[in-house]
């Protein structure tokens, strides 16, 4: 039997799946041709969705910590013991060292509106330090923000009607795959598709024209531009003058970057420049589909809101299939009812959860005593991973984990909650690379022992005496009031289409930027009041932000860009899939490995100040000289010596946002010539 349900990770995409399922067990899952985005095909990883459900390999029952931290020796107990410990435990450490000692850390290991938030009022209510979850996308959010204002932005799908398509930090092939037919379709139609990214990506092979330039100078390419565009005279003046505000004050600004000054910051031709700005001005309908890479700088956010301009000055959003694609989907927004922030006490410390290995070693008043992780792996994903791994270490912290599988974080833990999979709950998903909103239901019970994470925290709050209503909610009451929730996304959207599973549009239109933006003063903002009233640049600023701890000593960038056959630290737990991508690589310029004497094929190590890392070389030019790329993430246990790529990344917050800047590390690279498994 076919049953229709979504995937659930971390990806704009959002697909609608059908799922085969055999005497209980699901055998097969390929793409809902009835979805009206994602239209009947999925990407490599969604295939092996009946493995990670059903492998010998996951938890299907607590588990109890029997050796030393990180041995992986544990001992099965009943869900009675594993919680009655962990309600105990928990207790006990907000009696001797008061509730903010206790630190839940979560974030998109699993994309539900009921699941994903169903741990908030727990320990809103139980007082635990507040976790503040910047980890990924907050820094381009505040300065798209800062220049068009918040909410979805230009459909991906009205890109098919442009005649010019910018992929800036973004390798679709990878990460976005279901926008590619959409420009493919301008494609047919004439369109040209120019890619910029620092290192050649396949979306990058299949453009028209690749920029490669210099990780966090994309603000200058911007600014470049902008010169350009104001220079030949290739702006709507009229657009300019009744829909924005601070013209002349950018256009001083944009001066101080000619081609000439932002192709040497970018490390590329000034001809190279002109033509992207001449190209970008005469078209009909230029269109943009900014990624996330731009902003894992320290100077992420104006990065976004740099780019997030160019629209205003060439009056795109007037044009069908203009504009510019952040992030999509909307409704229901309001999920307090679900997380119940007034449970929170007034003044609860709050900690970033780009500091977790700050928190864990260093964090006083009081100290973290009691870590409770799910949907998330922090010992792969955290920045920083030394004192991560440190704190983990510590025999004063009792840690517990919610997870399917034995990863490296799971390893540290005290007490392992097992999981149910996404294909085993009921929850509704709001996309982010697409405007519809779908219900899936559960196409099997949870395997084996396993549980919801809103039933575990269900459970855990009658055992903390917790009474509140909230505590009492069942997905089916959730999804229900989801759904009730007003919202002006949701109107005219049929709830009864929601529940039957079919992904429904939300009252989004493709071009929210036709009548106004949601800035404070309703215009496109090329001079920020709200930035400048927060002690930041009101203009777009073109230098670029290096790694402070970098110096002589570590000469190299380097960069952690997603790889087509993992998602964040997702989709490790599948043998095939390591086998088929082969061991951890690091990309190297043939420059930059000859005067390091490496080939391709050899083990090298990666480090700096922070920590190190063990990787295969390819040497290539598909990336710049100067510039190290390590596809990730891998968990750091696959590694050779069992470090992984975020030793090498800092904690140190964006300038907007306060987000993790992952690409902005950097390092030196030399042969391994011992290590240590």
């Amino acid at each position: 039997m076919w049953k229709r349900s979504v995937c659930t990770k971390d990806c704009p995409d959002t697909c609608g799946l059908l799922v085969k399922v055999e005497a209980g067990r699901i055998t097969a899952v390929k793409g809902d041709p009835d979805h009206p985005v994602t239209r009947g095909f999925i990407c490599r990883k969604a295939g092996y969705f009946p493995e990670h459900v059903h492998t010998a390999e996951r938890i299907l029952a607590p588990l109890k910590r029997t050796g030393p931290k990180g041995s992986g020796r544990f001992a099965t107990v009943t869900w009675d013991e594993a919680l009655g410990e962990i309600a105990g435990r928990m207790a006990a450490v907000a009696a001797e060292h008061g509730p903010e000692a206790i630190l839940p850390y979560y974030y998109a290991g699993h994309m539900g509106l009921v699941h994903r938030h169903a741990g908030h009022a727990f320990f809103h209510r139980l007082g635990a330090s507040r976790l503040i979850p910047t980890i990924c996308g907050p820094a381009a959010g505040a300065g798209f923000e800062a220049s068009l204002g918040s909410g979805p932005s230009t459909a991906i799908s009205a890109a098919a009607a442009s005649d010019f398509i910018i992929i800036w930090g973004s390798n679709t092939l990878t990460t976005n795959l279901h926008a590619w037919p959409f420009f493919q379709k301008a494609r047919k139609n004439g369109a040209r598709l120019t890619v910029i990214d620092p290192y050649r990506t396949e979306t990058a092979r299949r453009a028209d024209t690749h920029l490669m330039l210099r990780p966090g100078t994309d603000a200058a390419l911007a600014l470049g531009m902008m010169n350009v565009l104001i220079a030949d005279d290739l702006i709507d003046h009229a657009f300019i003058k009744t829909r924005t505000v601070g013209f002349d004050a950018l256009k001083a600004r944009a001066a101080m970057y000619p081609a000439e000054k932002a192709a040497a910051i970018c490390g590329i031709s000034a001809g190279a420049v002109r033509e992207l700005a001449r190209a970008y001005g005469r078209a009909g309908a230029p269109y943009i589909r900014t990624g996330w890479g731009p902003s894992r700088q320290l100077g992420g956010a104006m990065a976004m809101r740099t780019i997030a301009l160019l629209p205003g000055l060439v009056g795109a959003f007037k044009q069908p299939g203009a504009g510019i694609t952040r992030s999509l989907g909307g409704a229901p927004s309001d999920l307090s009812f679900l997380t119940r922030p007034d449970l929170c006490p007034p003044g609860t410390r709050k900690v970033n959860m780009v500091h977790l290995g700050h928190a864990l070693t260093e964090l006083e008043g009081p100290p973290i005593k009691y870590l409770h992780v799910y949907l998330s792996n922090p010992a792969a994903v955290a920045p920083q991973s030394r004192p991560v791994m440190a704190g983990l270490a510590r025999e004063d912290l009792f840690v517990s984990v919610q997870e399917m599988f034995m990863t490296d974080t799971a390893r540290m833990a005290d007490i392992i909650l097992p999981g149910a999979s996404f294909l085993e709950v009921k929850d509704l998903y709001r996309a982010y690379g697409h405007n519809c909103i779908q219900l899936a239901e559960p196409v099997i019970p949870p395997v084996g022992l396993s549980r919801s994470t809103l039933a575990i925290f269900q459970d855990l709050a009658a055992r903390m005496g917790f009474a509140e209503d909230v505590f009492s909610l069942t997905e089916d009451q959730c999804v229900d009031r989801l759904l009730k929730e007003p919202s002006p996304y949701m109107v005219d959207v049929d709830a009864n289409r929601v529940r039957s599973g079919c992904a429904v549009p939300l009252n989004i239109p493709d071009n929210p930027y036709a009548q106004s933006f949601n800035t404070p003063s309703g215009k496109v903002e090329f001079y920020s009041r709200a930035w400048e009233a927060k002690g930041l640049d009101p203009l777009p600023d073109g230098r670029p932000v290096r790694d402070p701890e970098g110096g002589e000593r570590f000469p190299l960038e380097f960069i952690t860009p997603p790889h087509r056959l993992f998602l964040n630290s997702a989709f490790n737990e599948i043998a095939a899939l390591r086998e088929e991508a082969g061991p951890p690589v690091v990309l190297i310029h043939p420059g930059t490995a000859a005067a390091r004497r490496i080939a391709s094929g050899d083990l090298v190590r990666v480090h700096n100040d922070r920590g190190e890392c063990c990787l295969t070389a390819r040497v290539t030019a598909d990336t710049r000289p100067g510039l190290l790329v390590a596809e990730g993430l891998r968990w750091p246990g696959f590694h050779r010596g069992g470090r992984g790529a975020n030793q090498l990344t800092s904690q140190r917050l964006t300038d907007a946002g306060d987000t993790c800047a992952f690409h902005c590390s950097r390092v030196e690279v030399e042969p391994a010539s011992s290590v240590k498994d």
